[in-house]
């Protein structure tokens, strides 16, 4: 399967594996058993979710309503929880109601909610994704029978490249004009949903795999052309927690308010709001939340916020209202937690200190073995930095399929490549094919072993730059862009 058919690294080296690919905690226990790379336990709030299943399960009237199967818009208690941390992180103009908040499954879960309940796989033209994009929403949005619809739009050191954007959406209406497509066809209208023309998705803030953070212009500009086209802009907003000051001092590692306000933010208050007179009550824009990265993936809960009406049509997904609501038992665990106040110290006095300590660390070894290569960052002059990951260029004329190939046989080092990020299907437009890049993940090994992996990593660009210097050919087989792919 080409380069990524072994996650777990080279088969015939004997140098320790550092692993800068994954950005959680995605462990085989047949692998590591006899490995001590284990995730950091102070980076999981065992003892927290600990405490809050005691706490749940302690009192009747909490415990029954958690193990049965929940209202259709989730835990009350966890809405409104949750709904009072996000006021205080965006400080938006006007608290945050409970009513704007759907518990979900989590932002990949909902993601496919959302695509249930807002689109008609004929109706809707196009989904317009941010490029380089998160490669395992693609499935996603197969599923939703979009496999040929999907588009790329390229990103500058602003973010989303709007030109672009705009240009192709008028395309597609052009086209749609021309197919008399002009009502759903495979899905009945019901009051608690609307069909869309289109779906634009996105990572606004510290972009998983790009890295970069869209301006507030950029994000202002999106949410006016996607009312003029009827677009619904979904973001996953799972990173905005995990934040610091790009100055790395040990004063800036923790902060408890938000980089700058999301798209949903803008829509609820621009140009007179998503509810604004003559507007259907649906907005267009939706925050997919997730506590899969300030608590844990297992954990397979998370939110999603928009205007009233579009949060009670996530509730009526089918699924949803056969069901309840998604992993109400969990839910009610985080709950308790978040009422208590203990997970929110736990992201600020914890998880942020770490992850930017060990994004520091990562940094200072990039410019000191990488950059003299010719590798390049993007967004460096930024103030406010976070995420799990970070987007490196690579000279010309290397390639990132070969490189990550390579890395990994040679120094037992596994990155992605970042032709797998390239939306399926449309990578002829300038900004959309990631053939030179890769990404790499400061979130997964110590810090130790991050300055090891980059260390490692220059090794292998040197020589492959010596080889290219010298014209020589290694008879080494190069990864198959196509099986990479087939991997995600």
């Amino acid at each position: 399967m080409g380069a990524f058919s072994d996650v777990v690294g080279s088969k015939t080296s004997q140098k320790r594996l550092i692993n800068l690919l994954r950005g959680h905690h995605r462990l085989e226990p047949q692998v590591y058993a006899n490995d001590n790379r284990w995730p950091n336990l102070s980076l999981l709030p065992t003892q927290l979710l600990d405490k809050s299943t005691h706490g749940v399960f302690k009192h009747d009237a909490v415990a029954f309503p958690a193990m049965c199967y929940g209202p259709d818009s989730g835990d009350p208690r966890l809405r409104r929880n949750i709904s009072s941390w996000l006021t205080k992180f965006y400080q938006p103009a006007d608290p945050i109601t409970e009513e704007r908040i759907c518990i979900t499954g989590g932002a990949s879960q909902n993601l496919a909610c959302l695509l249930q309940v807002f689109t008609d796989p004929q109706f809707t033209r196009n989904v317009w994704i941010v490029a380089p994009a998160y490669m395992l929403s693609f499935r996603i949005f197969d599923d939703a029978g979009f496999h040929n619809k999907l588009r790329a739009v390229p990103e500058d050191d602003e973010g989303i490249d709007i030109g672009f954007l705009r240009e192709q959406i008028q395309k597609s209406e052009e086209k749609a004009k021309s197919d008399n497509n002009n009502e759903p066809r495979f899905k009945p209208s019901r009051p608690w949903g609307k069909f869309y023309k289109h779906i634009i998705y996105a990572v606004p803030t510290f972009s998983n795999p790009s890295f970069k953070t869209m301006s507030l212009r950029r994000r202002e500009e999106l949410v006016r052309l996607a009312r003029e086209y009827d677009a619904l802009v979904i973001t996953d907003d799972v990173y905005d927690f995990l934040q610091w000051s790009s100055s790395l001092t040990p004063q800036t590692l923790s902060m408890d308010k938000a980089v700058m306000p999301r798209i949903v933010d803008i829509d609820r208050y621009l140009d007179g709001g998503a509810e604004r007179h003559g507007a259907d009550g649906f907005g267009n824009a939706v925050s997919n939340g997730s506590f899969s990265k300030i608590c844990g993936p297992g954990l397979r809960t998370g939110w999603c916020e928009g205007t009233t009406k579009l949060s009670y049509g996530v509730s009526q997904t089918g699924s949803s209202r056969s069901g309840g609501s998604p992993s109400q038992l969990t839910a009610c665990f985080v709950a308790e937690t978040l009422e208590a106040g203990e997970l929110q110290r736990f992201v600020f006095e914890q998880l942020q200190p770490a992850y930017g300590s060990r994004y520091r660390c990562m940094v200072e070894a990039i410019h000191k073995q990488l950059i003299p290569l010719g590798v390049r960052l993007p967004q460096m002059d930024r103030e406010i930095v976070g995420g799990y990951f970070i987007w490196l260029t690579l000279p010309s004329p290397l390639k990132g399929a070969e490189l990550a190939q390579r890395a990994k046989e040679e120094e037992n080092v596994v990155v992605a490549q970042g032709d797998i990020f390239e939306v399926p299907g449309d990578t002829s437009h300038p900004g959309t094919s990631f053939t030179h890049d890769i990404r790499i993940c400061f979130a997964w090994e110590d810090e130790s072993l991050l300055v090891e992996g980059i260390e490692r990593l220059a090794n292998v660009i040197r020589k492959m730059q010596n080889e290219e210097a010298g014209n020589s050919d290694t008879g080494r087989p190069v990864a198959v862009e196509g099986d990479a792919k087939d991997f995600w």
